[in-house]
């Protein structure tokens, strides 16, 4: 009967739990919606005043120097008013869920929308979604804490915030449910999906209502897929497949290269000059990049060349047109770079759909510059930022519903399919991680779907370190290990210097025959008993490493060391023990 009662209890507290969590993520939804219509209305209005307040009233004359004072401001702002670092968006996202049990500073819920206005509204080449995710996704994680919530549910509203902020700034909340699972990589469960859609549908509602139906470009599809069609769409997957290639790799080339600059200043200087260079010539890489696309997907395409200093020669020539849209592809990756290397706020959501758009078009239009078959380039365009986020997020499934979901339909559906899978499909022959993870899976601090692997990432060794072994010093007797030996329950004595250095460990079976002849107490010196350990385990080592070491050693125990001072020890018998509990409390639904 008592039994009954217990698990009765446990279905109730199970169940305010859960009733806690969806109207949670209700609020969360609000408030990542509000900040996603916030933050477009704070850019628009920065890049407004900042293009009103060139000489020229269209801002033709130096617009092409508002991306150094945009990164200049931005650089200002982070290095002598917030001095934190506010780093990738999603970066510091799985960061947080993989490393800090899902906790983000609670600057994180402003302070990136700040920056990314000043960057992104002055023209510098990144987009605004990544930010945004990250102030979604701070304040689900400060609501968390300021709960005392556990990880599990941190966690869940860290996802509900990401998915609220990219529903609210494309108003596709099928897409930003599937960003939570693929991008955030976030075990769900089926009950778990429900906040996640709470937390999209509300976004996306709160940003209809203040911003209307107008999303960051829409398109109406006029000409259907064709089965004829489908061998250039799988063509255009393996292409943009490729291009995710460059786009990853460029990518973090040039950011490393503006890395090794000296100073912050220095950097802004060097990124933010070359930036300026290439915005002179070629204006479509300003801002997000979004306005070029709705030209592009309108048929305006030769408004796109106004601005441009090669209009004259672009004029009616299709050749030309196609290779500038080729430059377009190579030099907007580059831009976006510059931006963030020299300081500047903002993510690469915008540019992979800027680059798969031009992809897409340049593809059809060599087609039909050259083919018999005429290829709707409009369609290749849509197709192609699918391919391209895809590849470079490694993330099909979000690439396909996002477009499906701007467009208002799904006509292109198998197009997309085929192209998404194509390309992250050719990107994975040669990069393993995306954009977002590389880093961090290099450095052990990434989170998967593998479960196991999760639950050894989470972690930590000072939650599995022991610290109650007698340790003994290095010039001692033989008499001072006895005293020790008496006053612990351990057959584990690690040796110090004076320095508090570990030097070595003595094991109780090694000593077992000489421990009671009195004779030789002041005779034998410590430094005689002690061996080198097998492995040496530092206290900032990741687990998977720890692991390891038990496997290529074949030892119970290893001591651990903070800069080569004994801090204590860490046993497989503690760890498993860890493991299994973790594992309960991540597996429970």
């Amino acid at each position: 009967m008592k039994g009954v009662q217990k698990r009765v209890l446990e279905l109730v507290r199970e169940a305010n739990q859960r009733r806690l969590i969806l109207v949670l993520s209700l609020v969360v939804g609000v408030f990542s919606g509000a900040a996603a219509v916030l933050l477009k209305n704070l850019t628009h209005f920065v890049e407004h005043r900042a293009k009103g307040a060139l000489p020229n009233e269209s801002g033709a004359d130096l617009y092409f120097l508002l991306p150094l004072a945009g990164i200049f401001a931005t650089v200002l702002f982070v290095q002598c008013l917030l001095k934190q670092d506010i780093g990738h968006g999603i970066s510091k996202i799985l960061f947080s869920i993989s490393k800090r049990k899902g906790h983000l500073k609670p600057h994180n819920t402003w302070s990136s929308m700040l920056a990314s206005s000043l960057t992104v509204g002055l023209g510098g080449s990144v987009g605004l979604e990544a930010p945004i995710v990250l102030t979604g996704s701070s304040i689900g994680s400060n609501i968390g804490r300021i709960l005392k919530l556990n990880y599990k549910t941190v966690v869940l509203l860290v996802g509900c915030g990401a998915a609220g902020a990219i529903a609210g700034i494309f108003k596709a909340p099928i897409a930003a449910l599937i960003f939570a699972f693929e991008v955030l990589m976030l075990d769900l469960t089926a009950w778990s999906i429900v906040p996640l859609l709470i937390s999209s549908v509300t976004a996306a509602t709160l940003s209809y209502f203040f911003m209307g139906k107008e999303v960051v470009f829409s398109f109406t599809i006029s000409e259907p897929f064709l089965l004829h069609n489908l061998p250039f769409y799988i063509l255009l997957g393996i292409f943009t497949g490729l291009v995710s290639l460059y786009f990853t790799r460029m990518n973090m080339w040039v950011e490393e290269k503006i890395g090794k600059i000296g100073n912050a200043f220095s950097r802004l200087a060097v990124g933010g000059l070359l930036l300026c260079v290439l915005i002179f010539f070629m204006p479509q890489l300003f801002g997000e990049g979004y306005s070029t696309l709705r030209t592009l997907l309108t048929g305006h395409s030769p408004e796109l060349f106004d601005a441009t200093p090669f209009e004259s020669f672009l004029s009616g020539n299709r050749y030309l047109i196609v290779l500038f849209f080729l430059f377009l592809i190579v030099f907007k990756v580059i831009a976006m770079a510059l931006t963030t290397g020299s300081g500047g706020i903002g993510g690469i959501f915008a540019p992979a759909l800027f680059v798969g758009g031009m992809s897409g078009v340049s593809l059809a239009a060599s087609f039909n510059l050259f083919g018999k078959t005429p290829l709707p380039e409009n369609n290749f365009a849509l197709v192609g930022m699918a391919g391209v986020m895809s590849g470079v997020m490694h993330a099909p499934l979000t690439a396909i519903f996002l477009i499906a979901e701007i467009t208002g339909g799904y006509d292109l559906f198998i197009p997309l399919i085929i192209t998404a899978t194509l390309s992250y499909v050719t990107i994975r022959g040669f990069e393993r991680q995306s954009i977002y993870t590389k880093r961090l899976a290099k450095r052990g601090e990434l989170l998967t779907h593998h479960k196991d692997k999760t639950v050894v990432s989470l972690l930590q060794i000072k939650e599995v370190l022991e610290d109650d072994f007698q340790a003994v010093h290095v010039d001692g007797k033989l008499a001072d290990l006895v005293k020790a030996v008496s006053q612990s329950k351990r057959n584990l004595f690690p040796v110090i210097n004076d320095e508090l250095e570990l030097v070595g460990i003595i094991s109780l079976n090694d000593i077992r025959d000489i421990l009671f002849n009195r004779e030789l107490y002041d005779k034998v010196p410590i430094v005689e008993l002690m061996q080198t350990p097998p492995a040496i385990i530092r206290k900032d080592d990741q687990m998977g490493h720890v692991l390891e070491c038990f496997e290529n050693t074949g030892a119970w125990n290893l001591p651990v060391t903070d800069q080569h001072r004994y801090v204590g020890f860490i046993s497989r018998s503690k760890i498993f023990s860890s493991y299994r509990k973790l594992l309960r409390e991540f597996s429970d639904d």
